[in-house]
């Protein structure tokens, strides 16, 4: 009788949970702390995922201030991941993706046709006017 090796070995599932530390920058013309709606949905949702925010900052659409931010929280080893929220439609003053295009190392091909398709569910064609990416 041949050994079944399947029925003979044991698979073990491991469910590493791996706590991030977060900074998240909003950049916006218009709005505050106090009135940033998809940044006060960041912040809900990376609680209820356990991570930690360990930054947050609002920014105007300005190219150099949005650099130095990011430029900034690079270099701080508390800091694991940066979300940015806001400036990335389509009007002249939206420069989010310009400005992490100059700074980023890597990029996250198809980053952005995800968050597209998943937004559309939500917002519909309204997600062609978002230019997000990672």
């Amino acid at each position: 009788m041949k050994n079944n090796i399947a029925n003979n070995s044991m698979v073990l599932y491991l469910n590493i949970f791996m706590k991030v530390n977060i900074a998240l920058l909003t950049v916006t013309d218009t709005r505050t702390i106090d009135n940033d709606k998809s940044g006060g949905i960041l912040v809900k949702k990376i609680a209820e995922q356990n991570h930690k925010l360990v930054d947050r900052k609002i920014v105007k659409d300005e190219k150099e201030e949005i650099k130095k931010i990011i430029l900034e929280w690079t270099k701080k080893d508390q800091i694991d991941v940066i979300i940015t929220t806001g400036g990335t439609g389509l009007t002249g003053r939206d420069i989010t993706p310009e400005v992490l295009d100059e700074i980023a190392d890597k990029k996250i091909p198809g980053f952005g046709e995800l968050f597209r398709q998943l937004s559309y569910k939500t917002v519909g064609t309204s997600t062609l006017q978002s230019r997000a990416s990672a």
